[in-house]
């Protein structure tokens, strides 16, 4: 009922729509099958993550960047929050691991985009397996492969038309 007293974003369905094609992308087999992320609620998550950041950053490039960024962050938390109630979490319990996830998501985006950032290719690899692996010994290969799609990834969002990236239709490499 409070709900429709707030505001709602002009943002919002634009969005939706991008998260729709985040967790799309983010629960492709390959990425748990191929390349090993562990295939639990984290490695999820950790991917989940992984997907927000690079359609996040490339948003922020748009003139209406930083409201896009926040609505996302919001439509994603929202369906997070639905997600972690439907696993059984007690109300009270709900808030706290919201806020687990929301500054898991900051810290792995400062790591991801600090180490695209850094001339060192293995920079990303290294990210990749602290924030994508958890405790997990994963194969050089896989990281190696996985540090690849990313690459391919942000490139193929920094190329994304605004009209295709507004419409949620976003361009991800093979796995």
């Amino acid at each position: 009922m409070f709900g429709l007293l707030r505001r709602r974003s002009p943002h919002r369905d634009t969005a939706d729509r991008l998260y729709a094609a985040i967790a799309a992308q983010a629960r492709q087999p390959a990425l748990f099958a191929e390349l090993g992320v562990p295939d639990t609620v984290d490695g999820r998550f950790d991917v989940l993550a992984l997907h927000a950041w690079m359609v996040i950053d490339r948003v922020r490039v748009e003139p209406d960047g930083e409201a896009i960024a926040q609505a996302l962050f919001d439509s994603m938390f929202a369906h997070l929050d639905v997600a972690v109630r439907e696993m059984g979490a007690q109300d009270l319990g709900v808030g706290r691991r919201i806020k687990v996830m929301a500054e898991g998501l900051h810290g792995r985006a400062l790591a991801f985009r600090t180490a695209m950032a850094d001339a060192d290719p293995a920079a990303l690899q290294d990210a990749l397996r602290r924030n994508i692996f958890g405790k997990t010994a994963p194969d050089a290969a896989a990281v190696a492969r996985l540090a690849a799609y990313v690459r391919a990834g942000v490139a193929g969002l920094a190329a994304l038309e605004p009209a295709r990236l507004h419409d949620g239709a976003l361009a991800w490499p093979a796995v």
